[in-house]
């Protein structure tokens, strides 16, 4: 019978080629420091779903762990029309469709957003240093973020910090559509 592959080196070598110290990886992972340590040091073997959480914590295939060899993980991720939710908010006459999936959230969100004539959609300030991009693609709308105001017709572009109260209204007598991509800070600290 054959011995599983002892791939604690190769985690500690493909977070080391990274510059993430244990506290960085376990961050990014959910696997604890503790845990991360005796896997690196083949104290202990780790089942496969924490194989995978330590290979999305390092941005790599699975096989990579295993094999030792750097693989990047390159993305290409197609969200079918058909599987795009599509929110009603508490705002009347504003409809959301949710264009990222949801292993997006909190970290880079795009939407497109409905606003029937002279409806509005508030929102409470997000997490500090989140930032929108909004482009209007219909209509006229109004962006209020704090004391900024500022009034955008189709084609526009806007950029802001959405760590205070914000209202995106439509100023217009007809339809308004806006793409709204949502940025979340979320500097990790390498340093650790």
């Amino acid at each position: 019978m054959e011995r599983p592959p002892k791939i604690g080196k190769n985690i500690q070598q493909l977070r080391n080629s990274q510059g993430f110290t244990l506290n960085v990886l376990s961050e990014r992972s959910g696997v604890s420091k503790a845990m991360l340590s005796q896997i690196e040091s083949d104290k202990v073997n780790p089942t496969v779903a924490t194989v995978w959480k330590i290979a999305q914590g390092l941005s790599v295939e699975i096989h990579a762990l295993l094999a030792g060899s750097v693989v990047p993980k390159r993305k290409f991720l197609i969200n079918r029309y058909e599987n795009i939710t599509t929110l009603d908010t508490d705002a009347e006459g504003v409809h959301v469709h949710v264009l990222s999936p949801l292993s997006m959230v909190e970290d880079l969100e795009m939407y497109i957003l409905s606003f029937e004539p002279k409806s509005r959609l508030d929102s409470e300030a997000h997490f500090p240093k989140t930032e929108e991009f909004l482009t209007v693609v219909k209509g006229h709308v109004r962006v209020k973020a704090g004391e900024n105001v500022g009034d955008l017709k189709k084609g526009d572009f806007i950029t802001y910090h959405c760590d205070v109260d914000h209202t995106i209204e439509n100023i217009g007598n007809s339809e308004a559509k806006v793409h709204l991509v949502v940025r979340y800070n979320q500097q990790i600290d390498t340093t650790l």
